[in-house]
């Protein structure tokens, strides 16, 4: 969807567009309401901004659709088809799957959460060792972290869902 037709469309309208990029009412009210958008741009700046920062509610509410890393997503939402999109590069050989299963099991049991990273661009193996390396943070940094990988999602599939004008 070109920028011209997002900031035309009704509240809602344009709301479903933003929900599969997270799925958080706030965020997504003052993304529509900060419309008309001067460019691309100036549209992932609102985004960057009004995720910035997520409440805790808000961090949970999300997390409850994002599958685990290495699990392919389910069903035939846009969200999980974005979700599929951004973990189909991995390398999802039986050692790293196991690998990959084990470390968000002990993430899971550390933080009583879903491990969530940006997959889009990323190896199966620096996932891996990110999610090693954030099992050793304490509770507030891995909150920070938990959300800015969040809010790193939410503005890739924002960037995606509405397209930048080419040149």
């Amino acid at each position: 969807m070109k920028l011209a037709e997002f900031n035309s469309l009704d509240g809602e309208q344009a709301a479903e567009v933003l929900r599969p990029c997270i799925d958080i009412d706030r965020w997504i009210s003052q993304i529509v309401d900060s419309r008309p958008f001067a460019s691309h741009d100036e549209l992932l700046r609102a985004g960057e901004s009004s995720a910035n920062p997520f409440t805790d509610a808000e961090l949970d509410a999300a997390l409850a659709h994002h599958p685990r890393i290495g699990e392919r997503a389910s069903g035939e939402s846009q969200e999980a088809k974005l979700s599929r999109n951004e973990q189909a590069a991995l390398n999802l050989d039986a050692d790293i799957n196991a690998r990959l299963a084990e470390a968000n099991r002990a993430y899971e049991e550390r933080f009583s959460r879903v491990f969530l990273i940006r997959a889009a661009g990323r190896s199966s193996e620096e996932i891996l060792s990110e999610c090693q390396r954030r099992l050793g943070n304490d509770d507030i940094t891995e909150l920070r972290e938990v959300s800015e990988q969040l809010r790193a999602i939410a503005v890739l599939r924002l960037s995606q869902a509405v397209d930048a004008p080419s040149n």
